[in-house]
């Protein structure tokens, strides 16, 4: 029965899984659509090569039930092996055998496997090394080529078995700045391009916003929130995503007053600013103010009559090539400073 854009790939329901005593997943659910980008991020050790283990089953959870493509997720060898042979996997080390050219590792997995006649392999090999953009090295081998050309390699080698779905565990990380973006954008072209669904585990936040549909936050093994980019970036339901996603300047202080869907937030400093309230629900409680860098305006020119005003000082111009990036202290704060990113105006 061919599958309809409703259908999932993933399902994962109340998964955990421990290391001993140290708990690694915690009740994680999930549900992946047919086409869909999922990005999963978070710190080191917050669970999320775990994850996109388990759904391999090179980890197995102890608790909680994984279906991939209609397929639950067991024990059982024959489940294994009916979900690694539709599941390609990419790696941030690229795994691939230096004696064998670049045709060669491609086709190794589909000819032992005798799925494919070698022909056949060969075939859909150079199709896949066209798809990213690399077919002339071919015959090459892999020390001959550069990272970024690697990387392609094992993007292909994952693709060359056809699958619905590709898991992808920080596979740029290994990558300089300018080929990580290239790359970035060639893999989200190509997925598109092709209708796979994709899992892409990094701790990279701007992967996680640039290459995804929607971003599952990890931390302390669990999902702490799961949304499309923009409402991530925008509507973060916790601390700990306002601080992980984006650049972002905090302040502490105390809620006044709730009304009107505003809280509005006594700062030590003694100012008052009016907040959108997120886990706070009464006036006396503690709170963490976010404001993001682009929110802040110092030119006097630009700021409009109802803004909200702190005084602060200029503590210095930090260039950074495309932008620039001035930094400043509230007086009342000393220790806090807000950045605020803008872009220079012509040099004379």
């Amino acid at each position: 029965m061919p599958k309809t854009p409703r259908d999932n790939d993933i399902e994962i329901k109340d998964i955990s899984k421990n290391f001993g005593k140290f708990a690694a997943l915690k009740d994680v659910s999930l549900s992946v659509k047919q086409g869909e980008r999922v990005v999963v991020c978070g710190p080191s050790g917050s669970g999320k090569s775990t994850l996109i283990r388990c759904i391999n089953g090179l980890e197995i959870h102890d608790a909680g039930s994984i279906t991939v493509d209609g397929i639950i997720l067991n024990h059982k060898t024959k489940s294994l092996e009916q979900i690694r042979s539709r599941v390609g996997m990419v790696f941030q080390q690229f795994n691939l055998f230096p004696h064998l050219t670049v045709l060669e590792n491609i086709t190794l997995g589909p000819v032992r496997a005798k799925k494919v006649t070698r022909q056949e392999a060969d075939s859909r090999a150079m199709g896949y090394l066209e798809r990213v953009k690399i077919p002339e090295q071919a015959h090459k081998y892999p020390g001959q080529l550069s990272g970024g050309q690697q990387q392609r390699i094992a993007l292909a080698r994952a693709l060359v078995f056809e699958p619905e779905l590709v898991l992808m565990d920080e596979p740029l990380g290994a990558l300089d700045k300018q080929l990580r973006e290239k790359m970035q954008f060639e893999i989200t072209d190509l997925a598109h391009r092709l209708g796979i669904t994709v899992v892409y585990v990094t701790h990279d936040q701007t992967e996680a916003l640039t290459m995804s549909d929607r971003v599952a936050v990890f931390d302390d093994g669990r999902i702490q929130q799961l949304a499309k980019p923009d409402q991530l970036y925008e509507e973060p339901e916790n601390s700990f995503v306002a601080q992980f996603i984006g650049e972002n300047n905090t302040m502490e202080g105390t809620v006044k007053e709730i009304k009107d869907g505003l809280a509005m937030v006594e700062l030590e400093g003694g100012e008052v600013i009016a907040c959108k309230p997120v886990n706070v629900s009464k006036p006396g409680e503690r709170t963490r103010v976010s404001i993001r860098p682009e929110r802040v305006e110092y030119n006097k020119d630009r700021i409009h009559d109802n803004a909200q005003k702190l005084k602060a000082e200029v503590l210095e111009f930090i260039y950074m090539g495309d932008i620039f990036a001035p930094v400043f202290a509230l007086p009342a704060m000393m220790n806090l400073s807000l950045k605020h990113e803008m872009r220079p105006t012509k040099r004379a």
